[in-house]
């Protein structure tokens, strides 16, 4: 099988390095051009000295010209530029966008949450929000893959399964995430500069961040109920890592032993979501470069009222990875494939 080329725009970014060293361990491809602005002329050891055994190419400014010559296009951007290289794709080209660009199904959701018009709007029907280890092969029928935010992904897999069994009441869902400054860009600094990120703890977005529509837009898949849920996010004073600690009410005759089994039911044929046994502590450490999200079903003093904790590696499972795990599952390679 020959091999696919790749292109990674907005290849200097934390998320972009961490695609590139991915990649270079994933047999079936070929990285054939890194782009990016500020950086031309560079190489990408500039940003990571660990990739300096590599062969890979200097980065170059994004030209369309070049995707007669790729197969894939990874975007790690700013949001709204994997909108405008979307209108460039030939027949050959699949786009795996790590922004939030094709995360959400109305142009108007993402104009009110994300403050600016959508740039190809006719392309939104020809992409997928893609959560591996729920829309899994779905994806080979999709030009344009959009890959879930990091929070979400965190919320996400423990919560789906218990939305299509109906296990949890819907209109007390709160959620606490905690996830490392790496989560915010290479920007970050500047976003916070203000606040001392090596030694404070920092609540942002409170009742109206980004990613609130995308987890509510995927949760409404499984239910014509109403969903009531409280999100925060906070930057924590270390580089990488989240964790969500959801509480939920159970329903009448669900009981944490149910719960458990629903999540490990569902859970069992993804190689990189672990249910861990009742009532486990969990870290980030645990996941830490890694492609895996833990997940543990903790009791409280109520016995209707549980906790979810569930952690991941943001720039991995909550990025990268996520993108090469649906890039796997579109051509139709090992699952696992450049994520061990």
């Amino acid at each position: 099988m020959p091999k696919l080329n790749i292109l990674i725009a907005g290849s200097t970014g934390y998320i972009g390095v961490q695609l590139i060293k991915l990649l270079v361990k994933h047999k079936n491809v070929d990285i054939k051009y890194l782009c990016g602005n500020s950086s031309v002329g560079k190489k990408i050891t500039s940003f990571d000295r660990s990739l300096k055994s590599k062969k890979l190419p200097k980065i170059t400014k994004y030209n369309k010209r070049y995707l007669n010559y790729v197969d894939v296009i990874f975007t790690a951007l700013p949001n709204g530029e994997a909108q405008v290289i979307s209108k460039d794709l030939l027949n050959k080209n699949t786009l795996i966008d790590l922004a939030a660009d094709f995360r959400l199904k109305k142009g108007s959701e993402y104009l009110k949450w994300y403050k600016q018009k959508h740039k190809a709007l006719n392309n939104i029907k020809n992409s997928i929000y893609a959560l591996p280890e729920v829309t899994e092969t779905l994806v080979k029928k999709f030009s344009i893959i959009g890959c879930p935010g990091c929070y979400p992904t965190s919320i996400l897999l423990p919560l789906i399964p218990l939305f299509k069994k109906r296990s949890i009441n819907l209109n007390n869902i709160i959620i606490d995430s905690k996830s490392g400054y790496s989560g915010a860009g290479r920007g970050v600094h500047k976003r916070f500069k203000s606040k001392n990120l090596y030694e404070s703890l920092s609540a942002y977005g409170i009742g109206f961040h980004r990613h609130n529509p995308e987890i509510y837009q995927e949760l409404k898949n499984y239910t014509s109920s109403n969903i009531n849920f409280i999100f925060t996010p906070h930057i924590i004073p270390m580089f990488r890592g989240i964790l969500s600690t959801i509480y939920l009410d159970l329903k009448p005759g669900i009981t944490l032993d149910k719960v458990q089994n629903i999540l490990k039911k569902f859970h069992k044929k993804n190689k990189f979501v672990k249910i861990k046994s009742p009532n486990s502590f969990l870290s980030t450490n645990d996941v830490m470069n890694s492609n895996y999200c833990f997940i543990s079903v903790c009791k409280t003093k109520f016995k209707d009222k549980i906790i979810i904790l569930s952690a991941i590696d943001n720039l991995i499972k909550g990025g990268a990875g996520q993108a090469v795990q649906n890039m796997n599952l579109k051509f139709g390679y090992k699952i696992s494939e450049g994520l061990l």
